[in-house]
């Protein structure tokens, strides 16, 4: 399974592309994989603050229910209501179409490069 090298990752595997002071967040395909099929999300309502390692969200998935865990500080500026719409995205198209939040980082991050990722998660 590739890692996109262009993308910053938590121990979470949550999968961050930041732009400027804006960060997209959105689960791996590690992540996927594990859960199965991603039938329901629950993700924060815009203008939520958020901070670092909070729980911010759930991923129900036909195996168990996961939390989604805030990888930055900040406030959450836009949804994917594709997303909400099509729960699925997350497992056939996870870093593109099927982004979660947006969230306007109000504070430092700490954040994997793609070869700590593929190191943890055991370079598969």
């Amino acid at each position: 399974m590739s890692v996109p090298t262009e993308l910053h990752y938590t121990a979470d595997h949550e999968w961050v592309a930041v732009d400027g002071d804006v960060a997209t967040v959105g689960i791996t395909a590690f992540a996927g994989e594990a859960l199965g099929d991603v039938v329901y999300v629950d993700l924060p309502a815009v203008g939520t603050a958020i901070a670092t390692g909070d729980a911010c969200g759930e991923i129900e998935s036909t195996k168990s229910v996961s939390d989604l865990f805030a990888p930055v500080d900040g406030e959450v500026v836009e949804l994917n209501e594709a997303v909400v719409a099509d729960p699925g995205l997350l497992n056939t198209d996870p870093y593109q179409a099927g982004w979660l939040v947006r969230i306007k980082v109000t504070g430092p991050t700490n954040l994997l490069d793609a070869g700590a990722y593929e190191a943890l998660i055991g370079g598969e």
